[in-house]
């Protein structure tokens, strides 16, 4: 009985639009009032799902991602990228999703990267000639790059939970980000292709190698991030502080556009945007324990291998519930309630965990973008002045394509696993 109110509260919660966060915690209060459990064990259960040594680089990432941005990042991101790509049909939509290949690596979060990249992407697009709705379809698309790419806040989440190695998690991210990246290029050509939107002339090699200088110090700043993490001089943790120094020293006195009186604002921001993450880690866990304690994970098990034990067919229906959830759900709160009993059943049919991780972080990426809790389509529409529906009728061809590299990832695990058992055996 206790267990069915758990969720009839948080269900009810997410369809009234009560914070994520707020849900699970009232959920779980209730279910401990209802049980008898003393309430003491809510606070004892929040802390300890906060006090994981690998979490204290999500606020490092978000610092550095912040600071950097401020420091005058998107700009000579977006000018590098559109010299690479902006001479070929539709050239600003492939500069706008090679930009969140490149941003994505130093945020590590879509919204950041949809918010900033679709500020001055989406304007600058509708400007030229392209429709808005597909301008900011494209841009929320190609955001949910970012936390693919390393580093990656969800990447670094699924860590906690696991105990797999975040440095692999990162590696793991790694070519299934470029692959989504590249088949969203596909389509965005092939779509500007069709409906004959404009390109813009060849702007020659000197200003590729322009624009690369002026952005080399933005673009360093992923290779020293990754160097940290596969050499083993620094922890994932450790390398977020001394990427958090590196983005202030450039952005206040090599690119000069960070003034220092800033600093205390991005410190609040930053701060704010990690104290949230955060707080759903905690109330989540609390969430968490009652399933366990209540053995939801293995009924979830059961069930599915009661129907199937194929592989195949346990990856699909992984998928589909995954996929399910994302359009409802924030994805770090559906990490931390479904990986773990997920992980149980996908261990049981032969899935490695790094693969299974990586597809499944993937999978609720794509649900940034989904209706009617893709946040990345609101940052967008709001950008671009537009209603919800146009963007969702745009964006409908890159799902199509972000779910066929999700399948490709989860069937062919070589794509997840190769690039980290080379780097990191």
């Amino acid at each position: 009985m206790e267990v069915w109110v758990l969720f009839a509260v948080f269900i009810t919660g997410l369809v009234i639009g009560v914070p994520v966060a707020v849900t699970l915690g009232l959920s779980s209060a209730v279910y401990l009032l209802m049980s008898g459990i003393p309430l003491v064990v809510m606070p004892q259960k929040i802390y300890a799902g906060m006090d994981v040594f690998v979490l204290l680089s999500i606020p490092g990432f978000i610092l550095a991602g912040n600071l950097m941005n401020r420091g005058g990042i998107t700009n000579r991101i977006i000018r590098f990228a559109n010299a690479l790509v902006g001479w070929i049909r539709g050239g600003l939509g492939l500069t706008n999703i090679a930009a969140s290949m490149l941003f994505g690596g130093i945020t590590g979060t879509a919204v950041a990267d949809a918010a900033s990249i679709g500020g001055v992407m989406i304007p600058g697009m509708k400007k030229a000639g392209y429709p808005a709705d597909f301008s900011a379809a494209v841009t929320a698309a190609s955001s949910t790059v970012g936390p693919i790419i390393p580093p990656s806040v969800p990447m670094i989440i699924v860590g906690a939970l696991s105990g797999i190695s975040v440095g692999k998690m990162f590696m793991a991210g790694a070519v299934p980000g470029i692959l989504m990246g590249l088949a969203m290029m596909v389509t965005c050509y092939i779509i500007s292709v069709r409906k004959n939107f404009p390109r813009q002339e060849w702007q020659g090699v000197g200003e590729v190698v322009g624009s690369f200088a002026h952005a080399f110090w933005a673009l360093a700043m992923t290779g020293l991030i990754i160097y940290g993490l596969l050499s083993g001089v620094a922890t994932p943790t450790e390398t977020a502080v001394v990427a958090s120094l590196y983005a202030f020293i450039v952005g206040a006195f090599v690119y000069r556009e960070l003034p220092v009186r800033e600093l205390p604002h991005v410190l609040v921001e930053s701060g704010i945007s990690s104290a949230a993450i955060l707080a759903l880690v905690g109330f989540a866990n609390v969430f968490g324990w009652i399933l366990v304690s209540e053995q939801i994970p293995q009924a979830i098990a059961n069930a599915v291998l009661s129907m199937t034990d194929s592989r195949i067919l346990v990856i699909l229906i992984i998928n589909l519930l995954l996929l399910f959830v994302g359009m409802f759900m924030e994805t770090i709160a559906a990490l931390i309630i479904l990986f773990v009993p997920l992980l149980s059943l996908a261990e049981a049919v032969g899935i490695e965990p790094l693969h299974f991780a990586t597809f499944a972080v993937l999978n609720l990426m794509i649900g940034l973008t989904t209706p009617p809790v893709g946040v990345c389509l609101f940052v967008c529409a709001g950008i671009a002045k537009l209603q919800l529906t146009p963007v969702v009728r745009a964006i409908f061809p890159f799902l199509v394509t972000n779910i066929l590299v999700l399948l490709a990832v989860s069937f062919y695990s070589p794509l997840a696993t190769w690039l980290p058992n080379l780097l990191m055996p």
